[in-house]
């Protein structure tokens, strides 16, 4: 009997049966191609490239969106006020001036208000979030689907994946979501974000994966999740869903200057902090002591390399984990503890999520030859530096201070590594908080800081008292050492 495949050569009758069984047939099993016989026209297996997903996600939407909840967070700070005027001891023109200009270098307290969002991962009330929507707050208050409103606190949160755990007190069980695979998800997947864009709760938008695996300086511990669902400021910390309704990630930034691009934070990468964020309330990253850099083709040909893969080792610091090791400059590490390194930001992120004091097997090319060694992961020194410092301290809380700054005094490992003697003392920028006064002002991660307003710093309370004296409105002059440059940079605070 002769086949042949064909959607048009089709007795009446049975296109007929066709049509009219079409809907059924296609939700539930997919296009289908249509047999043709000699006498007969009969309906072969579904099109196997061919899935039916649903015609609407309100179902989902209604199933998850309860555990969604919106975040508001306040900061308080001090401002200065214009002085009214004063033509006597009452004069008519008084209420005109109050009401205008208000009390004029009179302290007043100057409330900032931030909104995000966030989704609860335990009936306890446990909730995750980003980093950044509570990082700067005095008071977090959490809402529900329901209506109900709670303070909550942060118990634990890490600065360089930028993901936060807080928590609230609610009587009786809450509802909760479910964690999924961020590693299952394929670009081109159905995903639903749902929170709080511009105050507008309990927001939905529907896209796709758009790709995986985006570096884009939002963080050294993150390969981003990029999506076209429609994300907006105060959808930060919210859920991105996949079609079952389980979170993939954490939706934490917006291209600015395109449309329906967004980033979200693997869902997988959270689940393997939120064990320490809980219990410990931070997250020890681990530290290997090396400078690295990428492999381009012409360096690889230089160093006799079959592939341009893997960290390039520029420098190896002393008495680091890596030094003990027997690590060398011109070393390029290909494998760490089981983790192929195809490039620096692989290695950064292998390490950093290495426990400490953990023994970790790591694969080198050197001279072209490949060499195995055992290295005893140390702690970052950031780490180890906020440790030794007393509570209280910006630094040692993660917060940017009044500049917008966090800062932290250099060790006689940092000498080499930024120009200074070896015997020097200062601090130097380890980050620069977005849109704070210093960023407009051009300061940089790396800068050493000599001076504040003419005030020398050579330790971490020279700096701490200069910027004390600081007050909003003034004029802020530093003096810095930017690798073998000396710059004045000022801007108003």
């Amino acid at each position: 009997m002769k086949m042949k495949f064909s959607h048009f050569r089709v007795p009446f009758l049975a296109a007929v049966l066709i049509f009219v069984s079409w809907a059924g047939l296609v939700s539930e099993a997919g296009a289908v191609a249509i047999v043709e016989t000699d006498a007969h026209a009969v309906l072969a297996k579904p099109v196997s490239w061919f899935r039916a997903e649903p015609m609407s996600f309100a179902d989902l939407a209604e199933r998850v969106q309860s555990a969604v909840v919106n975040i508001s967070t306040s900061k308080r700070s001090a401002r200065r006020q214009m002085m009214v005027p004063r033509f006597g001891p009452r004069d008519p023109f008084d209420d005109f001036f109050e009401k205008f200009f208000q009390h004029d270098m009179m302290p007043r307290e100057q409330v900032q208000r931030s909104l995000g969002s966030g989704f609860i991962i335990d009936e306890n009330g446990t909730i995750l979030t980003n980093n950044h929507v509570v990082s700067q707050a005095d008071e977090i208050e959490v809402g529900l689907s329901d209506g109900r409103n709670f303070k909550a606190e942060v118990i634990g949160r890490d600065e360089k994946s930028d993901i936060a755990v807080i928590k609230i007190k609610a009587e009786g069980n809450l509802p909760v979501v479910q964690l999924g695979s961020s590693k299952q998800m394929r670009p081109g997947d159905w995903v639903v974000a749902i929170g709080n864009p511009f105050g507008l709760e309990h927001t939905v938008t529907v896209g796709v994966v758009s790709a995986k695996g985006r570096l884009i300086g939002g963080g050294p511990y993150a390969r981003f999740i990029q999506t076209d669902a429609s994300i907006n400021p105060g959808n930060s910390g919210g859920p991105l869903f996949n079609i079952k309704g389980e979170v993939i990630g954490i939706n934490t930034m917006i291209y600015a200057v395109g449309q329906g691009i967004g980033f979200a934070i693997p869902i997988d990468l959270v689940k393997s902090m939120l064990p320490e964020l809980i219990s410990n309330g931070s997250v020890s990253h681990g530290w290997l002591g090396v400078a690295i850099q990428g492999v381009t083709p012409d360096l690889a040909k230089s160093f006799n390399l079959r592939k341009d893969k893997g960290a390039l080792i520029t420098e190896v610091f002393t008495n680091s984990p890596a030094a003990k090791a027997g690590l060398k400059r011109g070393d390029v590490i290909i494998d760490f503890g089981g983790e192929k390194i195809d490039d620096p930001f692989d290695l950064s992120v292998a390490v950093g999520q290495t426990k400490p004091g953990t023994e970790a097997k790591v694969k080198i090319l050197r001279d072209g030859k490949e060499e195995e060694l055992s290295i005893a992961i140390g702690q970052q020194e950031e780490e180890r530096a906020a440790s030794r410092e007393p509570a209280g301290k910006p630094w040692s809380s993660g917060k940017a201070d009044e500049l917008g700054l966090v800062v932290k005094q250099i060790t006689p490992r940092d000498a080499t590594r930024f120009g200074v003697p070896e015997n020097f003392k200062g601090v130097v920028v380890s980050r620069v908080e977005p849109g704070s006064p210093t960023e407009r002002g051009d300061v940089r991660s790396g800068d050493v800081i000599l001076e504040v307003n003419g005030s020398k710093v050579q330790s971490l309370d020279d700096y701490d008292k200069a910027v004390a004296k600081l007050k909003a409105g003034d004029m802020v002059r530093l003096f810095i050492k930017r690798g073998q440059a000396s710059v004045y940079l000022a801007f108003k605070l």
